[in-house]
């Protein structure tokens, strides 16, 4: 069980791949992470898909299961297929979208090495990708794993887990703004990856982030 700490507040929230703008921004404003490891597996989500926009509007990214979208396994559990080039697919598809923006070659490097790790479990690949944006923007919460699944969790511990989906994603308000790369093209698109406030906005992206409070 989760104490909550005087000065301190928890959060209780699923993993996601390269996490929306609205997912990062509720993590800035916690002291508290723990990311649930022993959810069964919910499909039609972002733990193993992220959206990025092209010049022909927002593009799907998602990270191949073993067993495909059925899986009646622990989030902890579930295993990342290799039987297709993803990664490489992945990549060439981030470089179409964001090889103009004005931070590409900024996280570029640190970006193609998360994809080319070869992690059994999409939950380590997800937390190796959750750490390395930790360090770049720096948010200051501490990130830990569950212990043990809790349906629901007492007064005063928030619970965003299957908050933002993919069906509703662009529903939630963003509490900024910023230049898109197509923006001209396809208008702003709202609440994308955290890749595309990255690549559009670089160390700045923190302080939108940090400045900003979400109400989900």
């Amino acid at each position: 069980m989760i104490e909550k700490e005087k000065n301190n507040t928890y959060l209780i929230i699923e993993n996601q791949y390269f996490g929306s703008i609205n997912y990062i921004c509720t993590l800035f404003q916690f002291s508290n992470i723990k990311i649930e490891q022993y959810e069964s597996y919910q499909k039609m989500s972002f733990r193993n898909r992220c959206m990025v926009v092209g010049s022909n509007g927002v593009v799907n990214l998602s990270v191949p299961l073993e067993k495909g979208r059925n899986q009646k396994q622990l989030m902890k559990d579930v295993r990342i297929s290799y039987s297709g080039n993803w990664q490489a697919q992945h990549l060439r598809t981030i470089e179409s979208c964001y090889s103009r923006s004005p931070f590409f070659e900024f996280y570029r490097d640190g970006v193609w090495t998360l994809l080319q790790k070869q992690e059994l479990f999409l939950l380590d690949l997800n937390l190796a990708i959750l750490e390395w944006l930790k360090k770049v923007m720096k948010f200051p919460g501490t990130i830990s794993l569950t212990e043990t699944y809790l349906k629901e969790y007492p007064s005063g511990i928030a619970d965003r887990r299957n908050t933002i989906l993919p069906k509703n994603f662009q529903a939630w308000p963003m509490p900024f703004r910023y230049t898109q790369v197509f923006e001209d093209r396809v208008g702003f698109l709202p609440n994308l990856s955290i890749l595309d406030l990255l690549f559009c906005c670089g160390p700045e992206a923190r302080t939108l982030l940090e400045g900003n409070i979400l109400t989900i």
